[in-house]
């Protein structure tokens, strides 16, 4: 038996359920309907009343664009900018305080565009939108919000390299950088990521044949589906599970941040094309040259291909899932004929 709380006056929507309570011994609370025919229940599913779902409408595109744009600048500056301060000053002292930062900015970002644009903020979890729920994000959005999401990317990681750029040039100096040569992933790893990661393992031969490209790959694509199997588990009505309150966004930004304190000593942890190729692109323009595209290792596609193939999976994998569940109606009217029940005894 389900556990249900002794209330009245349940209304479902299709995979959505609402509860209007009331105040203890009140009418509304008391309210009953019986049959007036013989040889029917007394009560019905009067008391749980399925209605049509509201139909979505997208948000106006230009608008949509303008929140992806806004959402991604301000993901990629707190995650990037962590990461800076980290490598730069040490401000944040272990791996688990810059993803700490990073889940805050990635919680904070789809708290300031989810009204404007569904705050996907990542090529990959549009992808997965796209693909597995039409009816919320349609196809033809899936370019210009790519696009949306590069610009942001971008603006982020030159915002990044103009409060930081004396610390930057002070810590190559100090450190005997020059700045586009094997061995400055350690000052561009603050904008694009690196396999493995430079600050823990070095930057050179050695370091490099720990991680291959191809496993580089599978460490972004599994981490990307991570993230978006639990994204479509928050953002469906079906799960009665999800956390009240508009809490979503918390619990998807501390995914990021437990994903990031597990693998980015692998690959930087990047699970979003444009967080890794916005800023890419703006330490190639600034001198990293090879070091940025294509990389030490000729990598930099790990952090788009990884993520597009990852991302779309995980979706999937939840809606295999959310499609298996039980009707999530049944336990309710089962709270219904219970709440019926223990009105009577009153």
């Amino acid at each position: 038996m389900p556990r249900c709380s002794h209330r009245s006056d349940y209304t479902i929507v299709p995979y959505k359920v609402t509860v209007e309570s009331s105040s203890p011994g009140s009418e509304t609370q008391m309210k009953r309907k019986s049959s007036t025919r013989a040889g029917t229940a007394r009560e019905t599913e009067s008391d749980v009343r399925p209605e049509a779902a509201p139909t979505h409408v997208p948000p106006p595109l230009s608008g949509a664009l303008t929140g992806e744009i806004l959402g991604t600048y301000l993901l990629v500056l707190f995650g990037t900018g962590s990461v800076a301060a980290a490598v730069l000053t040490g401000a944040q002292q272990g791996l688990w305080q810059v993803a700490v930062v990073w889940g805050f900015g990635v919680t904070l970002a789809i708290y300031a565009s989810a009204s404007l644009s569904g705050a996907h903020l990542n090529p990959a979890v549009s992808l997965a939108f796209a693909l597995w729920r039409r009816h919320d994000f349609p196809l033809q959005r899936l370019i210009p919000y790519i696009g949306a999401q590069l610009t942001g990317a971008i603006l982020a990681g030159g915002t990044v390299a103009v409060l930081f750029g004396p610390l930057i040039q002070r810590f190559e100096t100090t450190r005997g950088i020059i700045r586009g040569t094997p061995g400055s992933q350690l000052s561009a790893m603050m904008f694009g990521e690196y396999f493995p990661n430079p600050a823990l393992f070095g930057t050179d031969a050695a370091a490099h044949s720990l991680i291959t490209p191809w496993h580089a790959t599978l460490v972004e694509g599994f981490g990307t589906a991570v993230l978006v199997f639990v994204i479509f588990a928050l953002t469906t009505p079906r799960n009665t599970a999800i956390p009240t309150g508009n809490l979503a966004p918390f619990f998807i930004g501390f995914t990021v941040a437990v994903l990031i304190s597990l693998f980015a000593p692998l690959t930087q942890a990047g699970w979003n094309p444009a967080r890794d190729f916005g800023p890419r692109l703006v330490a190639y323009v600034l001198g990293w040259n090879a070091m940025a595209i294509p990389g030490p290792s000729g990598g930099f596609w790990v952090y788009i291909v990884g993520p597009l193939i990852g991302g779309p999976l995980g979706g999937l994998v939840w809606q295999w899932v959310g499609d298996n569940l039980p009707d999530s109606r049944r336990r309710y009217r089962a709270c219904g004929e219970s709440a019926r029940r223990a009105n009577e005894r009153l």
